[in-house]
């Protein structure tokens, strides 16, 4: 966990004199002076500056417990002495209000049986509402503090997730490593060991392939663009390696070349045709690769005339038949697309077969 979400689960206690707060004072003790200004004959805004102060000080001891003492004993509630703290500065401060707003006057405050009975009646009113009022405001708190970890344990939950998604993509990714690289290293060895001018050629194509292979690896998006770089690259290789055997053709839209595309998908489809149709066939085959777009969706489709593999073969079994290849890229499209993509396999007829992949069209 990192220092930024373990500092978010720490409760912290809100502003002192918030807004929120403040509000709430000022519009309670607006309400509290109107009502009293018809049976008081106490000018308006003397009530309302007196009931102000007795909730201001409130605040300011709500507020002080809020924060200290840091740590209380396990069988005192904070809440408890935040509560009590409110009940209790309330005679204090109507007392203060009383003798602020009767400087003027010439005698104390106290020795009008009016102004005292005044006095009275706030305190009661204070003692009235403003507990309720105080738990009212810690129940909010307490509430939002709550939903503020909940959220905080949820991101952190989805970071975990986005690192060990990541950290499959990865795994999963360096398992489509192409296999054919030692086979035409080795080609390219006999060339130049026979003297063959096809060496130079094999060895460009092979340059060629590598730039567009080694910078995806450790990407977990690219575009189609890049994949037929890739795809072309290969089959370039592979048809100097039998070029009686193996014949390819790649059409695809211009719009489809700048779609988000996991890396080695399409090399995974071609390199399949190659291995699985193309190399058993004494006779070759043909790979056909076309990428489309079609209401929002692209549609990449891999077909080769090669052996195929038999005439009764639905998708899992195919699949099967076919390695860990297609297990490995159903696997990372499931991870990528959470089952918006659909990896379609089919036998052609007389011989041959075709794999057709269906994903949304996002633009890089």
């Amino acid at each position: 966990m990192n220092i930024a979400t373990s500092s978010a689960l720490v409760p912290r206690p809100p502003k002192f004199y918030s807004w929120r707060r403040l509000q709430v004072i000022l519009l309670f003790s607006l309400f509290l002076s109107i009502i009293m200004k018809f049976t008081w004959p106490t000018w308006w805004i003397t009530i309302w500056a007196r009931l102000f102060l007795i909730g201001f000080l409130q605040l300011t001891a709500f507020g002080l417990l809020e924060r200290w003492p840091r740590r209380l004993p396990r069988w005192v509630a904070r809440w408890v002495l935040q509560v009590a703290a409110v009940a209790i500065v309330v005679p204090f401060a109507a007392a203060l209000a009383y003798s602020l707003t009767t400087l003027g006057d010439p005698s104390p405050w106290y020795q009008s049986k009016e102004k005292l009975a005044g006095c009275g009646s706030m305190i009661g009113a204070g003692l009235l509402f403003s507990p309720w009022i105080a738990m009212s405001a810690l129940y909010r708190h307490i509430s939002g503090q709550a939903q503020r970890q909940a959220l905080s344990f949820e991101l952190e939950r989805s970071e975990f997730a986005r690192d060990a998604l990541d950290s499959r993509l990865r795994l999963l990714q360096a398992q489509v490593e192409p296999h054919f690289l030692f086979n035409t290293l080795a080609n390219v060895r006999e060339l130049v060991d026979a003297g063959s001018a096809q060496a130079s050629q094999v060895l460009n194509s092979l340059i060629a392939y590598l730039r567009a292979a080694v910078p995806s690896l450790n990407d977990t998006s690219s575009t189609l663009g890049q994949e037929l770089d890739l795809v072309r690259a290969y089959l370039e290789i592979m048809h100097m390696r039998m070029p009686d055997r193996l014949q390819f053709k790649i059409q695809v839209e211009d719009a489809a070349l700048r779609i988000k595309c996991p890396p080695m998908t399409l090399l995974t489809l071609v390199e399949n045709a190659v291995r699985h149709g193309i190399d058993p066939s004494e006779v070759g085959g043909q790979i056909d690769v076309s990428v489309r777009l079609q209401q929002g969706r692209c549609l990449a489709l891999v077909s080769d005339t090669g052996v195929g593999l038999g005439q009764d073969h639905q998708g899992k079994q195919a699949s099967q038949g076919l390695g860990t290849g297609l297990a490995n890229l159903r696997e990372r499209l499931q991870l990528i697309f959470a089952g918006d993509a659909q990896l379609s396999l089919t036998a052609l007829s007389p011989h041959g077969f075709s794999a057709e992949l269906n994903f949304p069209a996002e633009a890089s």
